[in-house]
């Protein structure tokens, strides 16, 4: 049967907005062959359609239902719970999410508090967020990056506060969690035992993929590199210096 694959963005296919040499060209061998293809990424700022623009930025074309965000899994998996009102600490994507997906967004009474990611997070942020969590309301967040490549603060970091505040761990939907796996998987239509996922971290793209029971690959162009795989208790399955020498698909 064919592969379907779930693909990391940053450091997979480009670096910022620059294209990784090659990745243009595995991609576009990918939508030649009619493989199912998911680009996954834990950041919560940017919908598909802007994904789908950054691609074309760079040179590559794809439709834009290739892409899924953590956002759009938090909003999947609101979607499964009790509760229709959230307080939103974050960026106009994730609320956009929320919204499609039938929910309130509130600072009165919340059944959920979800973080993501903002440039604008500040003290007013965080004493709503940790009394709405300390008096029941479910601790809700995209992802758990603390930081980004240049030290920029990530949803992960922006949850500490109230975290520490309040005592209570947030429920984190994106990489390496294997929720937001079945959730890409769901989306595609695809199964676990048929899909393999290609990243450039050994501790969140490849972690959720052994979690959930998919092939895994590695690659050298992003975060991890070959001596941080004995740091891990967990082997990727294939290791390639870059998409471009990936040729077992």
């Amino acid at each position: 049967m064919k592969k379907s694959v779930i693909c990391d963005i940053d450091g997979v296919i480009l670096h910022n907005n620059t294209l990784i040499p090659g990745a243009d060209q595995f991609v576009q061998r990918l939508l030649d062959q009619q493989t199912r293809l998911l680009f996954l990424t834990n950041y919560p700022v940017q919908t598909p359609r802007d994904l789908q623009n950054r691609f074309q930025a760079a040179g590559i074309t794809v439709p834009e239902h290739c892409f899924y965000t953590s956002a759009m899994g938090t909003a999947d998996f609101l979607r499964r719970q009790e509760g229709r009102k959230v307080f939103v600490i974050g960026e106009g994507a994730l609320t956009h999410e929320l919204y499609n997906a039938g929910f309130t967004i509130t600072d009165i009474d919340p059944d959920f508090v979800v973080v993501g990611e903002t440039r604008n997070y500040n003290w007013s942020m965080i004493h709503q967020g940790a009394r709405f969590v300390a008096a029941g309301a479910r601790f809700i967040a995209t992802n758990p990056d603390t930081h980004g490549p240049n030290m920029h603060p990530a949803c992960g970091a922006l949850c500490a506060p109230i975290e520490r505040m309040t005592g209570k761990k947030p429920f984190y939907i994106g990489k390496p969690s294997a929720w937001i796996i079945r959730a890409a998987l769901n989306r595609m239509e695809a199964h676990s035992d048929h899909t393999l996922i290609i990243g450039d971290n050994l501790r969140t793209d490849i972690l959720a993929g052994f979690q959930a029971g998919l092939e895994t690959v590695l690659v050298l162009s992003g975060v991890s590199q070959t001596d941080d795989i004995a740091k891990v208790p967990y082997r990727p399955n294939h290791i390639f210096n870059s998409v471009v020498d990936i040729d077992i698909i």
